[in-house]
């Protein structure tokens, strides 16, 4: 199956706005996981970049998950860019 990366920035202030959609967020993370889409998931260390790789059948299934997401949905996460990736090693 391909990879995907996805690159994504964070609003301003997003310590303090994405509070109320943690748990909902990390939550979905925990499902996306348990099936499989998401290797893995993080921001960089200042909070300005979230990072993520997905384990999916097509691009569309990782835009999907991305879009549904409470970051997305809440304007957490302000943009984003996937593409193939594929691993050397």
């Amino acid at each position: 199956m391909p990879k995907y990366v996805m690159w994504g920035s964070y609003c301003d202030r997003v310590f303090q706005k994405r509070e109320p959609f943690r748990q909902a967020h990390l939550a979905g993370i925990k499902q996306q996981k348990q099936a499989g889409l998401i290797v893995t998931i993080g921001s960089t260390a200042d909070l300005s970049k979230v990072f993520a790789i997905y384990d999916a059948p097509d691009e569309e299934t990782v835009r999907r998950a991305i879009e549904s997401d409470p970051y997305w949905q809440h304007g957490i996460w302000t943009e984003y860019e996937v593409k193939e990736w594929i691993q050397a090693f």
